[in-house]
């Protein structure tokens, strides 16, 4: 019996190995930063572990025309084989779509088998016969299909169209309509944008198959009671109004309840749950009768576990309650064993540890220890999941986490029982690793501050078997490239905060000068890593050429060492508390002899544009600052992520009132440009806005850069140029 579990992994990287004619011709640009070579300099294969043991890689060292999806063995790593015949696949579409496919993309999902790769195009959803090399369309209406996924037996596919929930029978062709109820409110199988956004990590999870492919459990959320934001799109002759449900701190949230389907017999069963907020994770059981919800309470203190009867709905009881005075962080770290266990990851005592639970939930053990935390080494900060490979034959647990260093992320295992923990990885620097299902074999995805990404094939117990692809430092040449130096900078009370810097190449010690400081600073999201450090290492050296220095350092709070140093922010999130470790930190580098204290700046985006609004308003350290879709107060953002540490503005009047950089505008220190794309659905133009109306009431001259219909993370390539263009163009003016 295997009693192997793998996490699923996939990486979300693209890898080019190609050799560019002109090396030694390369120049440093904005433009060259945002080209498709200079994107594709630090990628690695994307990839899919099948359940045969076998992977699917991505090759992009090939032309575009040419990339492909290749067969990846491990017991034979040298040898990949071309899974589909490119002419033949472009043939097919060519007769069923009216764009000509000029590259085959990385599917939205690959069955289990590797068999089928499912897309969508025009709306409609398509599968890619990989045994055949021929495209089938799916579907055929003038509706738009979300959110395919296939069954775990690949024999059908979940979507949704108009808010409703469908599947289709891929081997009888039928398509079965399981509700009747969507409309522009009442979303079934998809979700609201405040939980893509800060439950599911910007991922469109409504609904969940299972293993038996014969029934799905999904999330029915109600939006009615959710205030409507409004933005104008100016550019056609007559501007159009585009609405959007956005729950502000204090206001209602969506009403979100979950629902179980059998598929032969579509009649809806309703969870029945204790009072709560927020459904935070679905999750059903091996033994295919039973599936775990997880809620939350407004406050974000409580987290409950549930099992819930698949037949009946019934919830069978609580099975585990997480506590916090602060708030709960919501973790993917859960999974069960065939001993009726499970592994469950808490901060209970201060850092993201796992532990071992009985069915009832009564404790077996801690099964990991010390002052260190669990954290994982890719996707978004928000999203946390450690755990990698579970192997019950031999008792043994794999997980990255901060053990060795808060700025690496490290690979690990060790014993069910909480002894032999032992470190996996070797190379100092950042490791992100995707097991084999059968747990023998994972690939590791690895670099440094110097170092560019590569990826390599290992044995479980870290020997490595095959480098499948190198790094290729070759390519950066011509650009005479500085890399950071990595330290730490003592806070006032002695904390050391992981800190970076970058010189000029004929950087002298004893000359002052200009210093650009950028700041992140969320919780427990660092911006200082051991790790290559793509198109934000290219843009820094241009500024290097401009003769400054650049620093990055973290404040205790967003360093993700431990809950107890994010704990801080109860009450008063990107306020005063986080402001004295910066302060500590600029003077630090004020102090040291080859910066020029009269000449400091500081940037960041979104959370680090809210930091800069901080600095420059409740501190005089910085010359000049740029702030990029800054939140100016947490009456304008989100319910769950700014209620989180804030609460309800109702209950905490007092923070958000500390935390108002509106109401601190008048104190403005040093040259402001601030930028907001007009369409950012994320921190809205509103937070701006105000900010910027109390600038006026002050006659305080800034700058201002808005961005007609760009969402938070300007996503055309125009827009970055611009951007980048206009802040060097303030850098130099300004500091």
């Amino acid at each position: 019996m295997n009693k192997k579990r793998v996490i699923p992994f996939f990486t979300f990287f693209c890898f080019i190995l190609n050799v560019y004619p002109d090396q030694h011709g390369k120049k440093l640009t904005i433009e060259w930063i945002h080209s498709e070579e200079a994107q594709s300099i630090a990628a690695v294969p994307r990839y899919q572990w099948l359940e045969n043991n076998t992977a699917i890689l991505y090759d992009v060292r090939q032309p575009k025309k040419e990339r492909t999806f290749l067969g990846f063995d491990p017991e034979n790593p040298r040898e990949l084989k071309p899974m589909v015949n490119l002419s033949k696949v472009r043939s097919s579409l060519k007769e069923l779509v009216h764009d000509t496919l000029t590259v085959l993309d990385w599917p939205r999902a690959f069955d289990e088998k590797g068999e089928k790769a499912l897309y969508i195009y025009e709306k409609d959803i398509f599968i890619l016969d990989l045994k055949t090399s021929v495209f089938k369309q799916i579907t055929d209406t003038g509706e738009e299909e979300k959110s395919p996924r296939f069954s775990p037996d690949g024999s059908k596919i979940a979507f949704v169209r108009e808010n409703d929930l469908y599947i289709i029978d891929l081997d009888r062709n039928r398509e079965k309509r399981l509700t009747r109820d969507g409309s522009e409110t009442i979303l079934n199988g998809t979700v609201s944008w405040v939980y893509w956004e800060e439950i599911f990590g910007r991922q469109d999870i409504g609904y969940w198959w299972s293993q038996d492919s014969k029934a799905l459990v999904f999330l029915r959320t109600d939006e009615s009671p959710v205030t409507k934001m409004h933005y104008v799109d100016y550019k056609p002759i007559e501007p159009r109004l585009i609405t959007q449900r956005y729950p502000k701190a204090g206001t209602d949230n969506p009403i979100v309840k979950v629902g179980v389907i059998d598929i032969a017999f579509p009649r809806v069963k309703w969870v029945n749950l204790e009072p709560y907020e927020y459904i935070c994770r679905v999750k059903w059981h091996p033994d295919h009768t039973r599936f775990t919800v997880q809620t939350m309470n407004r406050a974000q203190t409580e987290l409950n576990l549930y099992f819930i009867d698949r037949r009946t709905g019934k919830n069978l009881g609580q099975v585990l309650r997480e506590t916090d005075e602060a708030w709960v962080n919501i973790n993917d770290d859960f999974y069960f064993l065939e001993t009726g266990e499970f592994i469950w990851q808490s901060e209970r005592d201060g850092y993201a540890h796992l532990y071992r639970f009985r069915e009832d939930g009564g404790l077996v053990n801690q099964v990991t220890r010390g002052p260190w935390a669990l954290r994982s080494s890719g996707g978004p900060f928000w999203l946390r999941q450690s755990v990698v490979n579970i192997d019950e034959d031999r008792d043994l647990i794999y997980f990255t986490a901060l053990e060795k260093s808060s700025i690496e992320r490290q690979l690990y295992r060790t014993r069910f029982d909480g002894t032999g923990l032992d470190r996996i990885s070797v190379e100092d620097g950042v490791h992100r690793t995707g097991f084999s299902p059968n747990g023998e074999y994972y690939l590791d995805t690895y670099s440094n501050s110097s170092t560019l990404p590569g990826l390599t094939l290992h044995k479980r117990d870290g020997t490595q078997v095959h480098t499948i692809a190198e790094p290729r430092p070759e390519l950066l040449q011509g650009l005479n490239l500085q890399t950071p130096e990595l330290f730490t900078i003592p806070a006032a009370d002695g904390f050391p905060m992981p800190a970076q810097i970058l010189k000029p190449k004929d950087f002298d010690p004893n000359k002052p000068y200009p210093l650009i400081f950028h700041v992140y600073g969320g919780p427990s999201a660092p911006t200082v890593f051991n790790r290559w450090q793509g198109s934000s290492l290219f843009y820094d050296n241009l500024l290097l050429e401009r003769g400054f220095l650049v620093v990055k350092f973290d404040h205790r709070s967003a360093t993700a060492i431990s809950k107890k140093l994010e704990n801080r922010l109860r009450f008063m999130m990107s306020g005063p508390r986080e402001i004295e470790d910066i302060v500590d930190g600029i003077r630090w580098l004020k102090s040291q002899s080859y910066v020029d204290p009269d000449r400091v700046g500081i940037w960041g985006w979104s959370g680090g544009g809210s930091f800069t609004l901080n600095a420059m308003t409740n501190t005089t350290e910085f010359k000049a600052g740029i702030s990029g879709a800054p939140v100016t107060d947490w009456h304008y953002y989100d319910t769950k992520w700014g209620e989180f540490a804030m609460k309800r503005p109702q209950d905490n009047p007092d923070g958000y009132d500390k935390t108002s950089f509106v109401k601190s505008a008048k104190n403005l220190h040093g040259r402001l440009l601030l930028i907001h794309g007009t369409y950012d659905d994320n921190v809205h133009p509103q937070n701006s806005w105000h900010f910027i109306d109390e600038l006026i009431k002050e006659n305080i001259m800034f700058d201002m850069m808005f961005y007609p219909m760009r969402k938070h993370g300007f996503e055309d390539k125009p827009a970055r140029i611009h951007r980048q263009t206009k802040m060097i163009e303030f850098w130099d003016n300004n500091l």
